[in-house]
C-alpha cells in the first residue's frame, strides 16, 4: 500500500536527520542536501505529489514541507559551523608564532625610502610647528580644482592628466591629482584659522616613464595667519632642504613661475653637479628644480571664506623626487617594482633609519 504523501515526508525527516548526524565533513552534509532537498532530492520529489491531495489537505501539506526544509538546513548549517570552528582552532594553533624566537635574517623586513623620505620631512616640519593632515585619496571637481582657482578649461582637467572614475555624477568623482585638496582646501574649511599643518599622501596623474608614474606621493605644506610673508615662506623652506639634505647652506634659487593657487608663484632650485656618474647637490653650475610654492591665492582664500586678514604660503614637493635626489636612486619604476634585491640595498632597518639632523 502506497504511503500518502505527508507519511512519506514524516518518514523521510527521519532519515536525513540520521543522515546529518552521521556526517563527518562539510562534503557529507553537502551530499545529505542534494541527495534530500536538491532539484532531484527524495524530499523534493515527494513534495511535487501535492496535486494527489485534497484542497483542504494541500496548506498543512505545504506548511509540513516548510518546516521539514527549514529545519533540515539549520541542522545542516549548524553542524558545518561547528566543524569549522572545531578544525579552524586546530589550524590556527598548529600555526602558531613563536614571536619570542630569534628573528631570521631572511626574512627582516626594512623600511620603504619613500616611507622614509615621508617619516624624515614630517619630522622636520614638526619642528617648526607643522601639523600632520591626512584627506581622502578620491576628490570631487570642486576640492580639487576649482576651489584651488583652475579655470574650466584647464589643461589639468583633461582625461589626458587626470584618472576620473565611472560615475552618473557631472563632473565625475576623480583620483586627487595633488594633496592640495587636502592640505589646502579642507583644512582651510574645517576650522577657523589660523593654520600651519603638511599633508603627505598618494596622488595620480596619467603619466609614466623612468621619471613619472600614474600613482607617486607628495607632501603639502600651508601656512596661513595675520603676518605670514614670503620671508617665512623661504626660511621654511631653506631650513627644510638644509636639514633633508644635510647640507650647511644651500644653494638654493627662487625662480619665479605659475601655479594656479599662489600668486605669486616661485620653483625652488638647487645647485648640482656630476662626478664620476653621481649627482652631488649644493656643488656646481647647473640648477635642479626640487619643488613649487608661493603666497596663497586670494581666490583660494576667499572659496574656503577665509577672513581678508590673513594670508599664507602653500608649498609642495614630490617625495620621489626628493628621494630620489639623497640616495641616487635613477628610476622611479623601482620603487614599485617589489624587487627584494633592491628594497635590501636601499631600504632602512626599523632600528638604524636615519633622521634628519637637529
Amino acid at each position: 500500500m502506497n504511503k500518502t504523501p505527508t507519511a512519506q515526508l514524516k518518514a523521510l525527516i527521519k532519515e536525513a536527520r540520521a543522515a546529518i548526524a552521521a556526517g563527518a565533513d562539510p562534503q557529507a552534509w553537502e551530499a545529505v542536501r542534494v541527495a534530500y532537498l536538491g532539484r532531484k532530492g527524495s524530499i523534493t520529489t515527494v513534495a511535487k505529489r501535492l496535486s494527489e491531495l485534497l484542497p483542504e489537505e494541500r496548506r498543512d501539506f505545504g506548511r509540513l514541507f516548510n518546516e521539514i526544509k527549514e529545519d533540515l538546513l539549520a541542522r545542516i548549517t549548524k553542524a558545518q559551523a561547528a566543524y569549522h570552528k572545531t578544525h579552524g582552532d586546530a589550524r590556527l594553533m598548529a600555526g602558531r608564532i613563536d614571536a619570542s624566537a630569534p628573528i631570521r635574517p631572511e626574512l627582516q623586513g626594512s623600511i620603504h625610502p619613500i616611507s622614509q623620505t615621508m617619516s624624515e620631512i614630517i619630522e622636520i616640519m614638526a619642528r617648526m610647528g607643522f601639523a600632520e593632515v591626512r584627506g581622502p585619496d578620491i576628490e570631487d571637481d570642486w576640492h580639487n580644482f576649482t576651489a584651488l582657482n583652475f579655470l574650466p578649461d584647464h589643461p589639468a582637467r583633461d582625461m589626458q592628466d587626470t584618472f576620473y572614475l565611472a560615475s552618473e555624477e557631472t563632473p565625475p568623482p576623480l583620483l586627487r591629482t595633488h594633496t592640495s585638496p587636502s592640505g589646502q582646501i579642507r583644512t582651510m574649511l574645517s576650522s577657523p584659522p589660523p593654520y600651519r599643518v603638511i599633508c603627505p599622501g598618494r596622488v595620480f596623474r596619467c603619466d609614466a616613464d623612468s621619471t613619472h608614474s600614474p600613482m607617486f606621493h607628495q607632501i603639502e605644506g600651508l601656512w596661513i595667519d595675520r603676518d605670514v610673508t614670503m620671508g617665512h615662506l623661504k626660511g621654511c623652506l631653506v631650513q627644510l632642504v638644509q636639514a633633508f639634505f644635510d647640507l650647511d647652506d644651500p644653494p638654493l634659487r627662487f625662480r619665479p613661475s605659475f601655479f594656479p593657487f599662489t600668486e605669486p608663484s616661485m620653483e625652488v632650485d638647487i645647485r648640482y653637479r656630476r662626478s664620476e656618474g653621481k649627482l652631488i647637490l649644493g656643488e656646481g653650475e647647473d640648477w635642479m628644480e626640487i619643488l613649487g610654492c608661493g603666497m596663497t591665492h586670494p581666490n583660494v582664500l576667499r572659496s574656503c571664506k577665509v577672513p581678508e586678514e590673513y594670508q599664507g604660503f602653500a608649498f609642495g614637493l614630490g617625495v620621489e623626487r626628493l628621494t630620489m635626489l639623497k640616495h641616487g636612486i635613477s628610476d622611479i619604476r623601482n620603487f614599485y617594482a617589489s624587487d627584494m634585491r633592491w628594497l635590501r640595498h636601499y631600504g632602512f632597518s626599523v632600528l638604524e633609519a636615519a633622521l634628519p639632523r637637529s
